[in-house]
């Protein structure tokens, strides 16, 4: 959810019984506690802060040189000239010490793992329940072996960017259906499902596996408290399952979004993409001038495989709604 998610939209989903969150992977440790007052501001309900583990790059010159001439007809569509960015990526030690300032009662990660000493700051400094995501089972495990809380398993159908962080991409490319019951099955401390649940028979089905709570963001991009743009909107309302791809065109990372032209036109460079966070920087100007001009084919269009059934509604509806589903779903099921 990062770039996309707002104070407004945690605030609404927490106000209306769920848990709330911001992205906060590429915010300012400033733009972190802004964010925070914001939603506290807007609720007196929790509500959890998400950050990218990852540590700054220092790439070869003759990498960046290379990304930038392959970028350049891109860049030369929107009339911008390849600049190399005056920084790669927040600072994550900073925005550490950002979160446990701020104190959300969760804090969650991606793309790496904390040390057993970071979880236990996070727990005794601010308060917060600690909460990892996995894309396979070992992932899990590492993050119980560091104190985590709980585990997102994190299934290939889900949108936005791959959490994976030991093995091969190829093989931590696990269905949720197979990758929950198997974290569940390994783990002593609670699993939350991800990926592609849409509605309330995604919950059940999910309780179902032995989750003990679900994470949502494709169902919630649609609302009108998200941050995304009208052209991406559009492009959610049109989009099927099969119109998803797994691309590192836009940031050097596996991440699952819809198919447009930026993906086909890079799609067969791709093994030379520089991986996360250069290339993402490197592509920020072109996503957000293709933003400004309403240009959905050059836009990180991220969303899951359940896409085609999002809801455009405001956000407290929408938990509603999806409470309504789940209670009718083991109704039903209980009748059997």
């Amino acid at each position: 959810m990062t770039g996309s998610d707002t104070p407004e939209l945690a605030a609404a989903v927490s106000n209306a019984g769920g848990l709330g969150f911001l992205g906060c992977g590429m915010r300012a440790p400033e733009a972190m506690a802004q964010a925070a007052a914001a939603v506290r501001a807007a609720t007196d309900r929790p509500f959890g802060m998400n950050l990218f583990v990852l540590d700054t790059p220092q790439p070869d010159a003759a990498e960046v040189a290379a990304a930038l001439e392959r970028l350049a007809p891109l860049y030369a569509r929107f009339g911008l000239a390849p600049t190399v960015p005056t920084r790669w990526c927040e600072d994550f030690a900073a925005q550490f010490e950002a979160l446990i300032a701020a104190r959300p009662a969760v804090a969650s990660f991606t793309f790496g793992i904390l040390s057993a000493t970071q979880v236990r700051r996070l727990k005794a400094e601010a308060g917060s329940l600690v909460i990892g995501t996995a894309t396979t089972v070992a992932e899990a495990l590492a993050w119980q072996q560091v104190g985590a809380d709980a585990v997102v398993a994190s299934g290939m159908e889900a949108g936005g960017h791959r959490g994976t962080f030991l093995g091969d991409w190829e093989g931590s490319q696990i269905g949720t259906l197979a990758l929950v019951p198997a974290c569940v099955d390994a783990l002593d401390i609670p699993v939350i499902a991800a990926g592609a649940i849409m509605d309330g028979r995604g919950i059940a089905a999910a309780q179902a596996l032995g989750a003990q709570a679900v994470q949502m963001g494709t169902a919630f991009l649609a609302c009108p408290e998200s941050a995304i743009v009208p052209a991406q909107r559009a492009a959610m309302a049109a989009a099927r399952a099969t119109d998803t791809r797994l691309t590192r065109i836009f940031s050097g990372r596996p991440a699952r979004g819809i198919q447009n032209d930026a993906m086909r036109a890079l799609q067969p460079q791709e093994t030379q993409i520089p991986a996360y966070p250069v290339q993402n920087a490197l592509m920020g100007p072109i996503r957000r001038a293709a933003a400004q001009a309403g240009d959905a084919g050059h836009i990180a269009l991220w969303a899951g495989q359940g896409v085609g059934a999002a809801r455009a509604m405001a956000a407290g509806e929408l938990v509603a709604l999806l409470a309504r589903e789940w209670r009718e779903t083991c109704g039903g099921l209980s009748n059997q």
